[in-house]
């Protein structure tokens, strides 16, 4: 009687333990720490539009259909791109393994057929004295099939936080290859126009010396025919080769940037895509431009969501470091076939009523004597949880502060240009006039050569300025966090990766679709939270 209610009393434990099973897990529950965000950004201007959604396609603003042709190329070919989007299939994968943890831990199916002949000599073999006239058999075939499963309950919550932390890693991997999408964007457009910003200068220079070339001659006109001392033409002549050495440093500079945007595109250096060896002059940029608001940075930077993920996969890891503190309930058995010839059986009643053996064993184990390891590990676990934190908070001021410097830069930038625009008319006027008097002998070569000395720089500096407003309104979109939301829905690696993938491996379903965009829970859980065998 005593037994029975013993059982009983077990049985009973362990089902409230299976029960209870899903109702309980340890350590904190993640929650989106607070980042200072203000309302409005502090740098404004007529042209910048607060609380408008930023555009998407922010490549479209410039109007350069070559620019938008150049991005959307590099979406589909770009490498480093590939390797980020591998890395969200990877952690897909080891999602699968943490909920794996969920269900039995080991399981096996083990069959033998075993033969095995005792020896006369030893203890259990009948001795001669012995008067009973029955022998015990020498020589045993056995036969057992059986499968056996161990299963450590997540009482506490252990496997669960395991998910969560390999959920949140997961949208950590996948947040990076937005993330690499905004920066490869970005990438893809100063390099472009820092190409026609080369572009243009290399054309102002050669205008410049066909100017200088005709301004020579007429110094050594002159010379010879005593007008002019040789000072002139020596002056002219500095002149012009001054300006013609900046042309192979513009050449150059052009190379490097084709060079660039084949890599950036996924191909070799000496395969530039078309449409990049003349200059169409540095796109213009749009009369508005939307901003948003602060606060949207939150949801629309993907380095912001990263950090957030990583913070929110390591709060999860408290609690399985946790888990380690309580003691551990499993239920261990097997169920099989087991059959001999000892006697009246056979080896073919293997399959057999009689030949069915059954084990169950529930256990618990409790590290009790671990010398402080385990708490000090729950500290580490909670002090890397607070450096995130602190991460995420920085994350969000450095990301005001990007789009702060852009807006200062663009708005600064846009009203220099305003100025040198001026500027580099007036110079071209002077030059103009001086060349004329000095043609009629009025004036000196030194007029001249001031004049157009001031010309080709006042020139430069404004194709310098248009062209750094151009690139700080790459860097304000790049900082706004635009042009990521439109590879939403697509695959993380192209067909032909996968393709070749799964030449390899077996990949199911998770190379396909992509759980960080499903909303629908039934969908996600059914995704999720299942093995995919």
């Amino acid at each position: 009687m005593y037994v029975t209610l013993t059982r009983l009393w077990l049985c009973a434990a362990f089902f409230l333990a299976l029960c209870l099973c899903g109702c309980m897990k340890l350590g904190p529950d993640f929650k989106r720490p607070d980042a200072t965000v203000y309302d409005t950004w502090t740098e404004g201007d007529a042209a910048v539009k607060q609380g408008l959604a930023v555009q998407k396609e922010w490549w479209d603003v410039f109007g350069d259909p070559e620019l938008s042709k150049l991005v959307r190329t590099a979406f589909d070919q770009n490498l480093p791109l590939r390797v980020a989007g591998l890395r969200v299939i990877q952690g897909r994968a080891q999602l699968g393994i943490a909920v794996g943890e969920l269900y039995p831990q080991s399981q096996a199916a083990s069959g033998s057929y075993a033969y095995s002949r005792e020896s006369h000599l030893g203890p259990s073999w009948p001795q001669p004295s012995t008067e009973s006239k029955s022998t015990s058999p020498d020589q045993i075939w056995q036969n057992t099939v059986a499968l056996s499963a161990a299963w450590e309950l997540d009482f506490w919550g252990k496997y669960r936080r395991g998910i969560e932390s390999a959920d949140a890693a997961m949208r950590a991997s996948a947040a990076d290859y937005d993330n690499a999408l905004v920066s490869l964007a970005g990438d893809v457009a100063r390099t472009y126009l820092d190409l026609r910003v080369n572009q243009a200068q290399l054309q102002i220079a050669r205008e410049n010396v066909v100017l200088e070339t005709e301004g020579l001659k007429i110094a050594e006109a002159r010379f010879r025919y005593g007008a002019t001392s040789e000072r002139d033409v020596q002056q002219a002549k500095t002149m012009l080769l001054s300006t013609e050495a900046t042309i192979p440093g513009f050449q150059s500079a052009i190379k490097k940037n084709r060079h660039a945007l084949s890599v950036l595109l996924g191909l070799p250096p000496d395969k530039a895509p078309e449409g990049l060896g003349d200059s169409k002059g540095i796109p213009a940029p749009p009369w508005e431009i939307a901003v948003g608001v602060p606060a949207d940075l939150l949801r629309r930077r993907p380095d912001v969501r990263a950090a957030e993920y990583a913070a929110m996969a390591q709060c999860a890891q408290i609690g399985v470091a946790k888990a380690d503190l309580f003691p551990s309930f499993s239920l261990t058995g097997s169920i099989g076939f087991l059959a001999s010839n000892i006697g009246v059986f056979k080896l073919s009643d293997l399959l057999s009523n009689n030949g069915f053996t059954a084990q169950f064993s529930p256990q618990f184990g409790w590290n009790l004597f671990n010398y402080g390891r385990i708490i000090d590990n729950v500290r580490v676990q909670d002090a890397k949880f607070q450096a995130l934190l602190i991460q995420y908070r920085q994350t969000v001021l450095t990301a005001l502060r990007e789009v702060e410097d852009a807006l200062a830069a663009y708005i600064g930038a846009s009203a220099q240009v305003v100025s040198l625009a001026k500027a580099a008319d007036a110079a071209k006027r002077s030059a103009e006039l001086a060349f004329i008097q000095y043609s009629e002998g009025k004036t000196d070569y030194t007029t001249v050569l001031v004049a157009q000395q001031q010309l080709l720089k006042q020139q430069d500096d404004l194709v310098q300025m248009q062209g750094q407003v151009v690139l700080s309104l790459v860097s304000l979109y790049r900082a706004l966090g635009g042009g990521w939301q439109v590879r939403q829905g697509l695959p993380y690696v192209p067909e032909a990766v996968r393709h070749e993938m799964e030449k390899r491996t077996w990949w199911g379903r998770q190379i396909r679709e992509d759980p960080a965009k499903i909303t629908d829970p039934k969908k996600r859980n059914m995704l999720w939270y299942a093995p995919d065998m």
